[in-house]
């Protein structure tokens, strides 16, 4: 029977394994994980990964057979020496991933028309607090401090200010371009230097 990776679970789990399989900051085995789950997706066999990747096909099936049972978690390493970091790699690209969704509380246009939002109660952009309360209810303990250092170290703008004039709904009428012109700029008045008292 021909080995192959399972499909994805969902959006999330995919854009995870295709991202790691790109990360530069990532750990290099955990990057090559995520490229046998990717090759094996687009169609490669055992042996093809093997040769692509450089490394034993054992090697290939073991770490397929890996993501299949335990999904995402299943590429990373196995308990070892040394203190374990308190955010995996697989979490730090979870939190990362949070940014490129839209916050649940933001007005988004429905298809009648509407603007309506998943969650009135939740926050319209990602803050830092947002982000790691939405993580934490992934699962993943984390604080402001720490998702605000994993997403600077990523390079990762993680607020989208925009203006409050600027809305889709045809019954909201704009600021406009200024303050009331009930109260008029002072007419700026030129100083000659030529007499005005000629007609003595």
């Amino acid at each position: 029977m021909v080995l192959r990776a399972r499909q994805s679970r969902d959006s999330g789990e995919g854009s995870v394994v295709r991202r790691l399989a790109r990360a530069r900051k990532a750990p290099a085995d955990l990057v090559m994980r995520a490229r046998m789950v990717e090759l094996s997706w687009a169609g490669s066999r055992v042996p093809a990964i093997a040769s692509e990747l450089g490394c034993s096909q054992k090697t290939v099936r073991c770490w397929l057979h890996r993501f299949n049972r335990h999904g995402l978690e299943g590429l990373e390493d196995l308990g070892g020496q040394g203190r374990k970091r308190r955010i995996t790699e697989l979490e730090r690209s979870r939190i990362i991933a949070l940014v490129k969704q839209p916050p649940p509380g933001r007005l988004m246009v429905q298809p009648g028309g509407d603007l309506e939002a998943m969650d009135e109660a939740a926050p319209p952009e990602w803050t830092l607090d947002a982000l790691a309360g939405r993580a934490r209810e992934l699962g993943i303990e984390v604080g402001r401090s720490q998702v605000r250092r994993i997403l600077l170290a990523e390079g990762v703008r993680w607020r989208r200010t925009r203006s409050w004039i600027r809305s889709k709904d045809p019954d909201f009428e704009g600021k406009g371009r200024g303050s009331s012109a009930s109260t008029p700029a002072r007419p700026r008045t030129r100083r000659s230097s030529a007499s005005t008292n000629s007609g003595r």
